[in-house]
């Protein structure tokens, strides 16, 4: 919950409970509206489903934000973000006492998206040692282009919920390896399965559209029907 200091008093701006209201601002102003309900929240097994599925995106962007992902397709970027992350697998995860939503790495992830080719990017080796492979001519992109890599890392975060967190860095021209005349990073890191990376190809204002690659598995686990069952058990059953 946010607090607002105005010129006299305090403001409180979030959802406040006792009160069953939440206040925020839009064009300057406070507004409040009811945030409780007399009846019980409809909980079918579709409306589930989106549910779990937009929380999952809404906490995936969060992590990511941060990094400054360019969806340059979209009208801003948290809905370009959306829009592509919400065709991922759906996970579910059990309500919890703290409010903490999870996240999990899985391969897609989206970190950028734009009007440039999408590079198609596989985990491999080179020469016996992992290797990020893409299939961007080094000729035609290396003396026009910059790159980013985007890292994701599969952890722990409060109350020891899964949680991604995200990082990203400019690649250097001296970095990459060329694998039949096409781009390649090499190093141990890549071999990490917990792990996962997006290297994003940048000219001007526009970017390439790409999504993470991974080799981590923790997600397959909150996709079954038994994490279905467990998650919807634990926010009253469904419908």
């Amino acid at each position: 919950m946010k607090i607002k200091q105005p010129k006299i008093g305090v403001e409180i701006i979030g959802r406040i409970p006792s009160l069953g209201v939440t206040k925020y601002i839009r064009n300057g102003s406070i507004v409040t509206r009811v945030s409780t309900s007399e009846g019980r929240r409809s909980n079918s097994l579709k409306q589930f489903v989106q549910r779990q599925r937009m929380r999952h995106s809404i906490a995936l962007w969060k992590a990511l934000s941060p990094c400054s992902p360019m969806f340059t397709q979209g009208k801003t970027n948290y809905l370009g973000f959306l829009s592509l992350a919400n065709k991922l697998p759906v996970v579910y995860m059990p309500k919890n006492k703290w409010e903490v939503e999870g996240s999990l790495l899985m391969p897609g992830i989206p970190v950028s998206d734009g009007i440039l080719r999408p590079m198609q990017q596989t985990l491999g080796e080179v020469d016996g040692i992992p290797a990020l492979i893409t299939d961007e001519k080094a000729n035609n992109s290396l003396p026009y282009s910059a790159f980013l890599l985007y890292t994701a890392e599969q952890g722990t975060g409060r109350m020891d919920f899964p949680e991604v967190k995200f990082k990203v860095r400019v690649v250097q021209p001296n970095e990459f390896t060329l694998v039949d005349g096409c781009l390649a990073l090499v190093d141990n890191d890549f071999a990490d399965e917990m792990k996962g990376w997006a290297l994003v190809r940048l000219q001007g204002k526009n970017c390439s559209s790409q999504g993470i690659v991974t080799r981590c598995k923790v997600y397959e686990k909150y996709t079954t029907e038994e994490a279905l069952e467990e998650a919807a058990k634990s926010y009253g059953g469904l419908k």
